[in-house]
């Protein structure tokens, strides 16, 4: 079976990354148009790379959670395909091996001057240069509101092509992810829901089971032989 996994912030949420909507959380301390868009990087790129970099600490110091741990064993038995919009790495510490980050990576830092990419070795600042080009012009190699999130042409030729679409701990509000169940819906897919509570797109789904992710992801996970 030809399975797309979309995983949003309830798939990490109980290793301890909290999502945008958490009470006392980290994103509830910053305006978002300050730290997540290219215009509040232009603005202050002190305030937004230190932001990135509380995340990346964040990121650090959590350990994939059961969730994680069952999809890496899906893909022993089915094709399998992540799509995630977290910019997490606890897929990958799971042994997720088929993966697209669609909103890039925080452990990853992007040259705004020659687009140099790769991972980040240390603390970003407005002053640090760039080991390609020289330039102080590294930022998160994350997608901020308002620019394209990453691979949509292959997520997209992936919709069309699989079985069945699954989307885990994500809100549906959020586009161009929160179209993805319509995509697969009429390229002919079964679409599942698994999430704490149904989402804003709820009724783009054919089956829908809801709890905690380290709960019902497992069990489905087993049910499919993984």
């Amino acid at each position: 079976m030809n399975i797309v996994i979309l995983t949003g912030a309830g798939i990490s949420a109980e290793s301890g990354l909290g999502t945008f909507r958490d009470v006392d959380g980290l994103w509830t301390q910053y305006n978002l148009e300050d730290v997540a868009t290219p215009e509040g990087f232009l603005r202050n790129p002190s305030l937004v790379l230190d932001f990135y970099n509380k995340r990346r600490a964040n990121c650090l110091s959590a350990q994939p959670n059961a969730a994680h741990h069952a999809l890496a064993r899906l893909e022993a038995a089915h094709d399998v395909l992540i799509v995630t919009q977290n910019v997490d790495d606890l897929h990958e510490r799971a042994g997720a091996k088929r993966l697209i980050h669609m909103h890039g990576e925080l452990l990853g830092q992007l040259c705004n001057a020659c687009g140099d990419r790769r991972r980040a070795e240390a603390d970003l600042t407005p002053e640090a240069l760039c080991p390609a080009c020289s330039e102080a012009a590294l930022r998160p190699d994350v997608v901020w509101f308002g620019e394209m999130p990453y691979q949509m042409e292959r997520i997209w030729e992936a919709l069309r092509a699989c079985d069945l679409f699954v989307s885990i701990g994500t809100s549906g509000e959020v586009y161009p992810a929160a179209g993805f169940a319509q995509d697969a819906l009429r390229a002919g897919a079964e679409t599942l829901e698994l999430n704490l509570e149904p989402s804003a797109g709820a009724r783009d789904f054919t089956d829908a089971r809801y709890g905690p992710a380290t709960d019902i992801v497992s069990a489905w996970v087993a049910e499919m032989g993984g």
